[in-house]
């Protein structure tokens, strides 16, 4: 009896041992690629930030020679209030409404354009990226590759990390196209 006992959990440890097996192999099979460290380490997501950046401040600094228009336009009204004609009172309050709606439309229309150039660029790298990302699944015969940004994966051992290669691939098919 002893004897068929230990077969028994000999057997139960082998099949236990087995399924395992499956499983890790299964689990090597699935990747994760992080979009947003390919953005900032890529050539090419480098300069669409920077691209960006520039975009970014230009319009901070449009926005900030508006302001100034604006503050010392409202600095003359009021210091100057007292020897100014009411005609010439209600002229400069008219103009400062207008400075006022421009820079409204400005920082409305330059959020709108901004955004509407990073979507059309950060799409432009994803259509160029997904090619590139399964040829690698198929080299590796994955079964899924999971975008780590938009899965909802909480933790992942970094031995399932596609990113660097995917980096390393877009990179060199950028570099064979110039």
């Amino acid at each position: 009896m002893r004897r068929s006992a230990n077969k028994i959990i000999v057997l139960v440890l082998f099949f236990v041992a087995i399924v395992s097996s499956s499983i890790a192999q299964e689990l090597s099979r699935v990747g994760i690629i992080n979009p947003m460290q390919v953005m900032e380490k890529s050539a090419e997501g480098k300069s669409i930030i920077a691209l960006l950046e520039k975009k970014s401040n230009e319009n901070q600094d449009k926005l900030v020679k508006m302001d100034d228009q604006i503050r010392d336009l409202e600095t003359r009204i009021n210091t100057q209030r007292l020897t100014l004609t009411q005609e010439s009172i209600m002229n400069m309050s008219s103009d400062l409404e207008r400075k006022r709606t421009d820079r409204k439309r400005f920082a409305e229309d330059s959020y709108r354009e901004f955004t509407q150039l990073r979507d059309r660029l950060f799409n432009k790298v994803k259509t160029e990226l997904i090619p590139i990302i399964e040829q690698i699944g198929k080299e590796k015969n994955m079964v899924a590759i999971f975008d780590l940004t938009t899965s909802g994966v909480i933790y992942f051992t970094p031995t399932i990390d596609l990113t660097e290669e995917v980096i390393k691939k877009y990179d060199a098919s950028k570099a064979s196209k110039k």
